[in-house]
């Protein structure tokens, strides 16, 4: 029995660097794609901490990796060890993809645009007042392509006051939303106008303790609770937003459109998203 290699006894690697990368099923789907579509690929989950995030580039330039993912904490950092950023990742000021182009690693961000395709199934953008918990990398992402298709007003809720403040910055000069920066210093009640309610930190992901530090009973009926976290795929704070009649939005969506068009910028293949979301039902035991 003779196995298609594709002429090579190499894969071109992508992979991903984040902390906490035990529980990320991004490799799963993504290595269905790969076979799926015959490509000779792999991806490889990498477990990266800060101080480590400058080594973990150059050794992807130095094995010629096709690209890779930068997830919680390093979307913002990993930056000024990069070649170049693509228009949206400039604009939003996060990368949470890398691609190899002609040797040079340009940043891309897919993030925000894999959580639009999810939000606009469920509802228009277009006038929504949004509190947005947390100001990191997803939440840029997520904020800015909101506003670009339409989203009204923003509350930005974070505890570091810069990034904060940076992000409400950001949506208020560069787009036609308006925001506002509200540190979250304490519990933290949904004010009476908003519409929409997201989740971008990595609180409930699995292996992490507590949970938001909100008056879940601000939540109304009729709202929208959205969550960027995968593993688990319904979590504590989609839970209790449920119970009070909003609709919710899991991370599934997310992670499959932003996968998507990675693989797209790594081996220029048109994958369909079905074989992704297909096998990340199955390692997550909901298929």
């Amino acid at each position: 029995m003779t196995m298609d290699i594709g002429g090579s006894f190499r894969h071109e690697l992508t992979g991903s660097f984040s902390q906490g990368s035990d529980s990320n099923p991004t490799v799963a789907m993504v290595e269905a794609s790969f076979k799926a579509n015959n490509l000779h690929f792999r991806y490889v989950n990498c477990e990266v901490n800060p101080d480590q995030l400058e080594a973990a580039v150059q050794g992807a330039r130095a094995m010629n990796w096709k690209g890779f993912n930068c997830s919680i904490p390093h979307k913002v950092e990993v930056i000024k060890y990069l070649d170049g950023l693509g228009e949206s990742a400039s604009l939003i000021g996060a990368v949470n993809c890398a691609v190899n182009r002609d040797g040079k690693l340009i940043g891309e961000n897919t993030d925000g645009k894999g959580f639009l395709k999810s939000f606009l199934e469920l509802t228009p953008a277009t006038g929504k007042i949004i509190v947005l918990l947390g100001a990191g990398g997803a939440a840029r992402a997520i904020a800015v392509e909101l506003a670009l298709a339409g989203a009204a007003k923003f509350y930005v809720v974070n505890r570091s006051r810069t990034r904060g403040e940076e992000l409400a910055k950001l949506l208020n000069e560069k787009t036609k939303a308006t925001a506002e920066f509200v540190e979250w210093n304490k519990t933290y009640s949904i004010p009476n106008d908003a519409e929409v309610v997201i989740n971008s930190t990595s609180m409930g992901m699995v292996n992490t303790e507590g949970k938001q530090d909100i008056d879940f009973d601000s939540i109304r009926p009729g709202m929208l609770a959205a969550d960027v976290i995968v593993n688990p795929p319904q979590t504590y704070f989609l839970d209790e937003a449920g119970k009070r009649g909003a609709t919710t939005l899991q991370g599934l969506g997310m992670v499959v459109n932003q996968a998507v068009i990675g693989i797209k910028y790594w081996t220029g293949a048109d994958v369909d998203a079905k074989d992704l979301n297909d096998e990340l039902l199955r390692v997550l035991g909901l298929s």
